[in-house]
């Protein structure tokens, strides 16, 4: 474990119990990681954060953010729904999803591709999106929520052996700094705002917000925030590269909505089991916050 991540807690919107912040020391023994996450209670302000201005890289929960951004030109009317996107051979990446396995030549409707860009985090219909948008105008848009440290940097390039050149760079991927981020980059503190204003229906407009709650509420993977959540309702979108796992999500307690969102970077061996340690870590850490932040502790 490293000491700097016990070093300073920073100021709560209601101090959180001792038996909170022991209780998240003892989820994090033993992970030699980079660890930072945010957690609020949105019925009570109640919140806890570790490291939670830290810029991290977001992996695939960027695709939060860029979904985002294809509600808002659909709602200025700058896109409709039943567009359809061509999938070409060149589009294919490899990695989550399942676009890549289809056959070229396929005319998808924006509203499916959007749908499987979260459900099943698919990187090829991520791709198809950001050639229509553009990661710049993603970006644009972030900027209007005043979500400045939350930045769609370029295209997903694949993964393994069948890594793409990175194409599609935003003017702030490019900023050599932003590099180390590969596609996209937030702090835990700004994903939970955006789950937030989307929990109150202020992303682009109520009915988009509830949209796009409900598609996270389909996501197919949760062995991170809702792993141990049992029947509760979780809507959440979560990411995966070699050395890193995150997760981002509001669950529906009984006691409170809580909103999160972790991040475990760093980690000294590549597992991509349901055990690897930062899935394991998250899901612990999320059963806590929600306890503790909702009186179950």
């Amino acid at each position: 474990m490293r000491r700097r991540n016990f070093l300073s807690l920073p100021a709560m919107a209601l101090a959180p119990s001792k038996d909170l912040l022991d209780a998240i020391r003892r989820d994090m023994l033993g992970v030699d990681a980079d660890i930072s996450l945010y957690a609020k209670n949105l019925d009570t302000g109640q919140s806890f954060g570790l490291r939670e201005n830290a810029r991290v890289r977001t992996a695939s929960t960027i695709k939060l953010p860029i979904m985002a951004a294809v509600f808002h030109k659909v709602a200025r009317r700058q896109l409709r729904w039943d567009r359809t996107l061509l999938l070409r051979e060149s589009d294919k990446v490899s990695g989550s999803g399942v676009l890549h396995e289809f056959s070229a030549g396929l005319h998808l409707p924006l509203r499916d591709v959007v749908n499987v860009m979260i459900v099943v985090s698919d990187n090829t219909a991520t791709n198809l999106i950001l050639d229509l948008i553009t990661a710049d105008a993603v970006n644009a848009f972030l900027d209007t929520m005043g979500l400045k440290q939350t930045r769609s940097m370029r295209k997903v390039r694949g993964d393994g052996n069948q890594l793409k050149a990175p194409s599609g760079w935003s003017k702030a991927g490019l900023l050599e700094e932003n590099k180390r981020f590969g596609i996209g980059s937030s702090t835990p503190f700004e994903m939970v705002s955006l789950l937030e204003r989307l929990e109150k229906g202020e992303v682009v407009n109520a009915a988009s917000s509830r949209a796009m709650l409900d598609i996270l509420k389909r996501q197919q993977f949760k062995d991170g925030i809702g792993r141990r959540m049992g029947a509760m309702p979780v809507a959440s979108k979560s990411g995966a590269l070699d050395a890193l796992r995150s997760d981002v999500g509001i669950v529906y307690t009984p006691k409170g909505r809580v909103a999160l969102a972790i991040t475990v970077d760093g980690l000294k061996q590549i597992d991509e089991s349901q055990d690897n340690p930062g899935l394991l870590l998250i899901s612990r850490a999320a059963q806590t916050l929600c306890r503790g932040l909702t009186g179950m502790l």
